[in-house]
This record gives C-alpha cells, sequence and structure tokens, in this order.
C-alpha cells in the first residue's frame, strides 16, 4: 500500500486508510461503526500532533492542497468527529439520541 500521508506524519499513516475520508457521512459511518478502544486509539495518537497538521497545513492553499496533505486534513477531520465520543459521552453514538439521524445534503468538498 502506498503512503497516504506527508512524510513528517508517517507515525498516523496506519490511521490514513480507514480514516482519511472524503464526506462527513463516510467519518460518520466509520466511528459508528467503530468501538471505543479504537476511537480512542485515533484520538490518543492524533490529537497530540493537531497543531504540527495545522502549521503543516497552513502552508497551502485549500484549493491547491497536495494529495498527501488533503489526506492529512480529512484524517484530522475524523479526530474532530471521535472526539465527543472520547471525551464525553464513552460511546459511539450521541447517547440518548434513539433512531435520530442528521444527514447532511450539501457540503463543501475538500
Amino acid at each position: 500500500m502506498s503512503q497516504m500521508l506527508p512524510d513528517d506524519f508517517a507515525d498516523l499513516e496506519c490511521f490514513a486508510a480507514r480514516w482519511s475520508l472524503a464526506t462527513e457521512r463516510e467519518r460518520y459511518t466509520a466511528r459508528l461503526a467503530s468501538s471505543m478502544p479504537e476511537l480512542q486509539e485515533l484520538y490518543d495518537a492524533a490529537l497530540p500532533r493537531m497543531a504540527d497538521a495545522l502549521d503543516y497545513l497552513d502552508q497551502f492553499d485549500l484549493e491547491d492542497l497536495p494529495e498527501d496533505a488533503r489526506n492529512l486534513m480529512r484524517l484530522f477531520f475524523s479526530v474532530v468527529n471521535a472526539s465527543f465520543p472520547v471525551e464525553s459521552w464513552k460511546q459511539p453514538r450521541v447517547p440518548d439520541s434513539g433512531a435520530a439521524y442528521l444527514d447532511l445534503v450539501d457540503e463543501p468538498v475538500i
């Protein structure tokens, strides 16, 4: 398998294939399909690197992101998606939400 992330983020490469997802729907679906230990592992590995990732990504215009930088950005979108389950809910789903589901009709493509 080829490298998906910039060299400076090789320590996060093991998460890239599963979590560098293009849409919020894909990220949310992956979160719901994950166990809390899986979400915790992603969160624990990536959160300390978030400032480094933001600094790295800031050197590019959003419209001109190289593919590896785009994958890095998407990986961190997934970290944000995992943060509420890890920090607050202790479960992948929103507590007490029953069968409720929120689906984006439109979202930016990046």
